[in-house]
């Protein structure tokens, strides 16, 4: 049997693919095979113990007593679920400080790009909704969800962008060295902040996968009402650049 996927004979999508990130959570869910097995292994493993022991001592009462061996697979499963529990838990602290993580860049840029927005527009003509947009996040990045974080990091990225922009159509502002120090500190947080971006999205992926391992921690998660988390997305407009020709 050959490779189902062959990239030498296989079809080949020469226009190449865009490919996007979802932006919907899964809700962690059990069925009812699953909600037996778990009552299952009480039950079964009790059956089966007093079975054993009534087979081998003809003693009702000393069967009972071996019945309570039974009980030890699913004693065994409780503890595998309270420390799957405690699993998904210290992963939500993870995640949580990676975002925190995310976020102190995004406020040192939004300082940073507040400050060249400042000095850009003391020497050229500057869009007064760069000013707008920085003034709406000067206080600091504390969003609430991971949608929020997405949002306030795009919205910075497009007036980063559009600071770019005005920066280069102006070179003799390069010979500024407060101005020249700015972009540069403003770089360096950019890539702060995608590195930031992957931990955090490496932690989510970890997270995505784990709530729907079978059986202890997707029972855990279903019962706490887990859901999925988005990872970062680039915005629209970074995309867009990101298309664009630059030599």
């Amino acid at each position: 049997m050959g490779n189902e996927l062959d990239e030498i004979t296989g079809p080949v999508n020469s226009e190449g693919r865009d490919v996007n990130v979802i932006d919907k959570q899964l809700k962690v869910e059990v069925g009812s095979g699953t909600k037996l097995f778990e009552s299952g292994i009480w039950v079964v493993g009790a059956a089966i113990a007093f079975a054993i022991g009534y087979g081998s001592t003809k003693n009702v009462g000393a069967s009972s007593a071996i019945t309570l061996a039974g009980l030890l697979p699913g004693l065994i499963f409780q503890f595998m679920k309270t420390n799957a529990l405690a699993y998904l838990r210290k992963l939500q602290q993870k995640i949580q400080a990676d975002a925190s993580q995310i976020d102190n860049y995004l406020e040192q840029r939004v300082q940073i790009l507040q400050n060249l927005a400042g000095l850009l527009a003391q020497s050229v003509k500057l869009d007064s909704d760069i000013m707008k947009t920085i003034a709406a996040y000067r206080s600091g990045i504390n969003p609430d969800s991971d949608q929020t974080r997405n949002e306030a990091s795009a919205a910075i990225d497009g007036v980063a962008a559009r600071i770019n922009v005005a920066f280069e159509a102006y070179p003799e502002l390069k010979a500024q060295d407060n101005i020249a120090e700015a972009m540069r500190q403003n770089a360096y947080l950019q890539k702060e902040i995608t590195a930031a971006r992957t931990l955090y999205n490496d932690t989510v992926a970890t997270w995505n996968q784990d709530i729907f391992s079978w059986p202890t921690k997707q029972i855990v998660a279903a019962k706490a009402g887990y859901t999925t988390r988005i990872p970062f997305i680039a915005s629209a407009e970074i995309k867009a650049a990101a298309r664009g020709t630059f030599f």
